[in-house]
């Protein structure tokens, strides 16, 4: 399994919206990241900065590539698009965050 990490950036006064959004995440929504390969997903909100910290495992032969296509991720980002902020397709600004260390 890879652990995968990336940080994304919550418009200021979203957190309860955000959450409350997440909280009701869509079942074809969870399908799809299922089926993509993504397991153990969390994340976590830093309320000084507003970023959002997101953490998920996935096996080596995860399909989370084709995402961006899928009509559920585009209804879920574009769903999602008040709230955060988003690049010139509606997808939201997410930044890779490397892994320096880890102990199993």
């Amino acid at each position: 399994m890879q652990r995968y990490a990336f940080k994304m950036f919550l418009n200021p006064g979203q957190r309860d919206e955000y959450k409350k959004r997440h909280d009701a995440i869509w079942p074809e929504l969870s399908a799809l990241l299922h089926h993509a390969g993504v397991r153990n997903y969390s994340i976590f909100l830093d309320e000084e900065t507003n970023v959002l910290f997101a953490y998920l495992e996935r096996p080596e032969n995860h399909t989370m590539d084709s995402l961006p296509q899928d009509p559920v991720m585009r209804r879920w980002w574009d769903y999602m698009k008040d709230l955060m902020a988003t690049d010139a397709t509606g997808a939201p600004i997410a930044k890779p965050i490397g892994e320096v260390f880890h102990l199993d």
